[in-house]
């Protein structure tokens, strides 16, 4: 019987992904030519790959341990054992993949999932990383997660330092003076045991980043203008609601961003999801989404890979990822899919925005003027009248690329396919 898997959870988490070379049993990885390898060392700006794990050949790849693959999804066969998670009894299989090496060193890794619970049912998504020098980290635990919160408490795992890597929240992070090549990512099924059902894992994904090492230069346009008919909803409406779920204002631009990104794909929750909030409150959809998107961890409703994992039930897939400049996004745009994007900025940082300044903040990237500025449904302003926004291309971009390295949620349906790529790439 393989070794039980480590239940010490803490409070953070985070995700994303997308998998186009599977050899079995091998490391996944994209062919490195001398010139591409000299090219990523000098350069200065954010590099990123992203890969996921969302068919049956995909997870072939990986080992199943009580666990069995069928119709793009990991399912558990049967129990190795029980842990302890989040302050409950579980029965536990286990799925991890083949090693993923990137073609440039990375420094942080941000997992995501698509992942439904049935009642009694959760599952903890796991990551470890390959340094340079060939050192291997041991597995962190990022979360533990179910749909659900009356019978589990989804939570992050809080913070975890090594000599390699730390975890920050839902990123792990190389310690000073390390980089990585590879990484593996795990997800264990978990249910309560002597029940039958089981979580179904319909990928799992994540984005390996170096971050700009410097100033990068406004990028240049790449489309004409295209705005996206996003519907608009204020998170200052809802100050002061449910402080068990973060109390609104200032604390739900996430759960507000991705509320108007699930109402653009006509894929809000139900009356009958929200029927528990106040009649009395305008777009009560926005306090469901708070709620179940909400950290036990860490006390918040902002966790990346949280707020992914809740939509792709709702629209088929949703992950977290990094892009370079707004020409990735212009893409996304183009092919009729809004982001959800995260900011920070200081003083005099974002001309015409509703707050002055932010060390984190969540947006919705809705179109793109003639003169490639951004239009942006920005949750911050007073009411819903008062939500769009046009941004300066170059403000906008250094507030998002500096902190965050260019961070999105993708939320998308069967209506509207990803952009092309190359490779691994991420956009």
């Amino acid at each position: 019987m393989p070794a039980a898997p480590s239940s010490s959870l803490r409070p953070h988490v985070l995700a994303v992904g997308f998998l186009l070379l599977v050899v079995t049993g091998a490391v996944l990885t994209d062919p490195v030519t001398p010139e591409r390898a000299r090219l990523a060392a000098s350069s200065t700006a954010s590099q990123h790959a992203f890969r996921s794990f969302s068919t049956d050949a995909n997870f072939a790849a990986g080992a199943n341990e009580g666990t069995r693959v069928a119709g793009g999804a990991v399912l558990i066969n049967k129990t190795l054992g029980t842990l302890s998670s989040a302050g409950r009894t579980w029965a536990w299989s286990r799925w991890t993949s083949p090693w993923v090496s990137t073609s440039h060193p990375f420094t942080q890794l941000i997992p995501s999932w698509n992942v439904s619970t049935p009642p009694n049912t959760a599952v903890q998504v796991q990551a470890r990383i390959k340094t340079t020098t060939g050192a291997v980290g041991t597995f962190k635990t990022v979360a533990a997660w179910a749909t659900r919160d009356d019978q589990f408490h989804r939570t992050s795992a809080g913070p975890q330092s090594g000599p390699l890597v730390r975890l920050d929240t839902d990123t792990l992070k190389a310690a000073s003076g390390v980089s990585f090549v590879a990484y593996q990512l795990r997800v264990l099924p978990l249910r309560v045991p002597g029940t039958t059902a089981t979580p179904v894992v319909q990928s799992v994904q994540a984005v390996a980043s170096r971050p700009a090492t410097a100033a990068q230069p406004t990028s240049a346009r790449l489309f004409g203008a295209r705005e996206l008919a996003v519907p608009r909803y204020s998170q200052m409406t809802h100050r002061g609601q449910y402080p068990k779920y973060g109390g609104g204002g200032e604390a739900w631009c996430s759960p507000t961003s991705l509320s108007m990104i699930l109402g653009y794909y006509k894929r809000l929750p139900t009356k009958a999801n929200y029927a528990w909030v106040n009649k009395s409150y305008a777009d009560p959809w926005v306090d469901h989404v708070a709620r179940v998107v909400y950290d036990y961890g860490y006390s918040g409703t902002g966790n990346w890979p949280f707020n992914t994992a809740y939509a792709a039930n709702l629209t088929g897939s949703a992950f977290v990822t990094r892009l370079a400049s707004l020409r990735g996004a212009e893409r996304f745009i183009h092919a009729g899919i809004p982001l959800a994007a995260s900011i920070s900025f200081g003083r005099g940082g974002l001309d015409g925005a509703p707050i002055g300044s932010t060390a984190g903040h969540l947006v919705v990237i809705t179109g793109f003027t003639a003169a490639g500025n951004v239009v942006v449904n920005d949750p911050a302003a007073p009411t819903n009248a008062s939500v769009r926004r046009v941004y300066d291309r170059g403000q906008f971009e250094r507030a998002w690329q500096t902190k965050s390295a260019g961070t999105v949620y993708v939320v998308r349906d069967a209506a509207h396919p990803l952009p092309a790529r190359a490779g691994s790439t991420s956009w």
